[in-house]
């Protein structure tokens, strides 16, 4: 089935079906953030993801810097997104949240700004306040009230799109009956082994866009074990790759985008890069797809064990 290179938002913005993600770069040498952000954008990615706790902002914002002033890009080319942190979910503290990230990025406003987790930890500048026997400092915020604080974003013409991150569905319709301004997208886990299937239709049918994260799999998470499966070492990924011309990552990318999601692949090699980027050319079919969502294990690699014990905890439900 063809797949779009955008989707439409109810602002009137498109959203590039194949975003770059900076999540796993926080531990990256300086400036390999900088480097990766511009590759990505000369390779040809229009949508870079980043958010306030990667603690990359400043590097992501230099190479957005560095690309316009060489003419790769103008800013109006480029769909940026980046995300509200747990310590800032009262209403009078998104904003300025949001104008500390837009500092860090030397923009003057966001294309998307999601709520990160529906969790909230203690106000202050320690992102991860914890107890002195090191479990987290839970605040207790009404999600509505945050909601607010993004709505007022949006009024502020800091941000064009608001959406959510990481929200069950519950969690989302609360925030749809809500909203004044309602949110049009929401990120979340999903690979062909986690096919979240059931939140991706509920929201899908309720015209949220679905961007997906962790979309090959998490391979290079820190906390990965010997036992855990590595989707890209699947046999039936590899045949599938083999018989088309192509790599293990790019026919897990181009059946996340066959669902009808956004994606943001993140790599710091160029080739790699490039690849995720090469969706395009060649689609799947049936056949195919059936054997991809055979993989689904419901094997979630990203349970924000920090946000559990809090009534917000997003993932004892759907």
């Amino acid at each position: 089935m063809p797949v779009s290179r955008e989707l439409q938002l109810p602002s009137g913005d498109r959203i590039p079906t194949v975003g770059f993600g900076t999540w796993t770069m926080w531990r990256g040498e300086k400036g390999e953030m900088c480097k990766a952000v511009k590759e990505a954008i000369k390779v040809g990615y229009r949508h870079i993801d980043c958010a306030w706790v990667y603690k990359n902002q400043e590097e992501v914002g230099q190479a957005i810097k560095e690309s316009i002033e060489e003419g790769t890009i103008k800013r109006e080319d480029l769909f940026v997104t980046t995300k509200l942190w747990n310590t800032a979910h009262r209403r009078e503290a998104v904003k300025e949240n949001l104008k500390n990230s837009l500092a860090l990025l030397g923009l003057s406003y966001v294309n998307l700004f999601l709520i990160h987790v529906p969790v909230s930890f203690k106000e202050g500048d320690d992102d991860f306040p914890k107890h002195s026997d090191g479990k987290m400092i839970f605040a207790h915020h009404d999600l509505v009230d945050t909601w607010k604080g993004m709505e007022d974003c949006v009024d502020a013409d800091l941000t064009r799109n608001i959406g959510l991150s990481n929200f069950n569905h519950l969690q989302v319709q609360r925030i749809i009956d809500a909203s004044r301004i309602r949110p049009s997208v929401i990120q979340v886990e999903i690979n062909p082994m986690f096919s979240n299937s059931q939140l991706v239709e509920y929201c899908q049918k309720r015209d949220l866009v679905v961007t997906a994260y962790g979309p090959l799999g998490a391979p290079n998470r820190p906390w990965k074990t010997k036992d855990d499966p590595t989707l890209l070492e699947e046999p039936v990924v590899k045949q599938i790759a083999s018989a088309k011309g192509k790599t293990a990552a790019q026919v897990v990318l181009r059946c996340l985008l066959q669902r009808g999601l956004v994606i943001i692949p993140q790599s710091s090699n160029p080739a790699r890069i490039k690849e995720n980027f090469e969706l395009f050319d060649f689609e799947l079919n049936e056949d195919e797809m059936k054997k991809m969502a055979a993989l689904d294990r419901n094997f979630r690699a990203y349970c924000e064990d920090i946000c559990m014990g809090h009534p917000e905890y997003p993932f004892n439900d759907f």
